[in-house]
């Protein structure tokens, strides 16, 4: 296996970390997929994004099994607006495909964000900058090595019933489920 510039960050920072490599399907999504790969719970594996913020880019780190919340992450950023940068833009920022953006070793390092929930965790698992590699680390060690500040920015995803897009259980035709 090739290091990435990830692995090498983390190799050269001296920080405890353990490399996990599976083979990515790429029809599976790719945090939910890592996460039963290395038979871990997925509110563990968390995924980098990149996002827009008053004409600069910064990096939010959350759980796979979340989203973004925009708004929360203006607060935390103090700033009015942040948007989803373009994946073509994160891309050549980072220098990592997406499925595989690496909060280590960018090409130019963003300002970060981590979501708070990281901190219960005893390690916390981000990719290791290519699509079938994960990192295990302290979610102080992210921070640190990162320059990130913690903060409640992810929205856990809500499941869709069975009713979701019916009114008073009634399918969307109007006829009974049964």
């Amino acid at each position: 296996m090739a290091a990435t510039p990830a692995v090498e960050f983390l190799v050269r920072s001296g920080i405890a970390h353990r490399l996990y490599e599976y083979v990515h399907d790429p029809a599976a999504s790719y945090g939910r997929e890592a996460a039963e790969a290395i038979a871990t719970e997925p509110d563990r594996v968390f995924k980098t994004l990149v996002t827009a913020v008053a004409g600069d880019l910064v990096v939010a780190v959350i759980p796979v099994t979340a989203e973004l919340d925009l708004k929360a992450s203006a607060h935390a950023l103090g700033v009015k607006k942040v948007t989803m940068a373009e994946p073509a833009v994160a891309e050549r920022s980072t220098g990592y495909v997406v499925g595989g953006m690496s909060p280590f070793g960018q090409k130019r390092r963003l300002s970060t964000i981590v979501d708070e929930s990281a901190s219960g965790w005893p390690t916390v698992f981000v990719s290791g900058g290519r699509r079938g590699l994960e990192l295990e680390l302290a979610p102080a060690d992210l921070v640190s090595l990162t320059g990130a500040s913690l903060a409640p920015i992810a929205r856990v995803l809500k499941r869709r019933s069975r009713h979701a897009n019916t009114r008073q259980g009634r399918s969307p035709r109007g006829l009974e489920d049964h």
